[in-house]
């Protein structure tokens, strides 16, 4: 069950439109062809607006169709009803189009548009890219929905990715995802054999299972959200194994709470380590290396490189390729980090992404004498 959206939208000669007259005429043609497609259209009410006109019409079905004619030449229509699971649709993609062609019929149209209906009311099945464009998931169900202190935690299924990871409406990870792990570990060209690893996050438990493969010293995983473990031990053991079933391993251990208390206290242990990862949130879309994320991206940044052996490597996920003016933000604050840091970055397409993603791996500048 869930409520569709039908949108339609074309564009006309400006003059045709200019005056009410124009818009009146153009909203009587376009009546004439939604009346086949959405039976028993009946208009409701009707709002003279600076720019246009705005027509509301009801049909079967409690449906209801919105036109906006606007006097710069374009008219959009929105067609909204609900559906039943197994009900047949009111409109779909086909009929939409067929719809389209049959208005060029009634109407000179210079371009148009007609679009899949949105299936909405259901559950979230529209995740954002990194550059804020919408992508549609092909989402069958919930298996998993909490509200944990921190933020909401689904596990929704999907028929090609299948089991996926959402964190506040934003795609992490799904099963589909390997490359994601392995492209952020560098496996292949690091070598954690015998090597002593912080993870800053990782509550999906993705990036500890592969790394114990890698026969590492020891591991600390520091994640403060329980209930996302809970919800991956469950729906993604595939990627995760049983790792996530205890707090503490031969070679790991898991600590729920916020990573800076555990990164400060090996500051002040003067502990080092070989690697840390830093596996929490996307780099911010903005303008400015400002506010609240950039603040905190900054001092995960600044601390990490504290606990960090003069050889060792901060390891992170960047954003989308769609989406460079954030990386640029993030390298110019990499510049401005002391002591002095290198990078390097790697990208791969990930598959629940549904885009390109770059990561970093950072590490101190050696002066001419081989020294940090």
């Amino acid at each position: 069950m869930s409520v569709h959206t039908m949108l339609l939208d074309f564009s006309l000669d400006p003059a045709r439109v200019a005056d009410e007259k124009g818009q009146k005429t153009i909203f009587g043609q376009l009546e004439t062809v939604l009346k086949e497609y959405v039976p028993n259209l009946v208009l409701v009410t009707e709002v003279k607006l600076e720019d246009g006109t705005l027509k509301l019409m009801t049909g079967k079905r409690g449906s209801t169709v919105s036109v906006r004619v606007f006097d710069r030449g374009l008219v959009t229509v929105n067609i909204e009803y609900y559906k039943e699971e197994d009900a047949e649709p009111l409109m779909n993609l086909k009929s939409a189009r067929v719809m389209e062609t049959q208005l060029k019929k009634y109407i000179t149209i210079n371009k148009s548009q007609a679009y899949a209906p949105l299936k909405r009311c259901l559950f979230g099945r529209y995740y954002p890219t990194s550059d804020e464009r919408l992508l549609e998931y092909d989402i069958d169900a919930v298996l998993f929905d909490q509200e944990s202190p921190f933020q909401r935690v689904q596990m929704v299924h999907s028929k090609t990715l299948g089991n996926m990871l959402v964190l506040d409406d934003l795609q992490n990870i799904s099963e589909a995802d390997l490359i994601y792990t392995e492209t952020l570990m560098q496996r292949g060209k690091e070598n954690y054999e015998g090597k002593e690893i912080v993870i800053l996050g990782g509550g999906d438990g993705a990036l500890l299972y592969e790394l114990l493969k890698e026969k590492p010293k020891y591991v600390w995983m520091l994640e403060i959200d329980e209930v996302v473990m809970t919800a991956c031990n469950k729906f993604l053991r595939s990627i995760c194994g049983d790792v996530l079933e205890r707090k503490k391993g031969p070679n790991y251990e898991i600590i729920v709470e916020d990573c800076m208390l555990t990164v400060n206290k090996f500051i002040k242990e003067g502990k080092k380590v070989d690697y840390v990862f830093g596996d929490l949130t996307d780099m911010p879309i903005s303008e400015k290396a400002c506010g609240e994320l950039w603040e905190f991206m900054i001092t995960i940044l600044n601390s990490s490189f504290k606990i960090l052996k003069p050889n060792g490597k901060f390891m992170t996920h960047g954003n989308g390729a769609t989406s460079p003016e954030s990386l640029e933000l993030y390298e110019q604050e990499l510049a401005k980090l002391k002591p002095p840091v290198k990078y390097t970055k790697s990208k791969a397409f990930v598959p629940s992404f549904l885009e390109d993603w770059f990561f970093y791996h950072i590490s101190f500048k050696t002066t001419d004498n081989g020294d940090a």
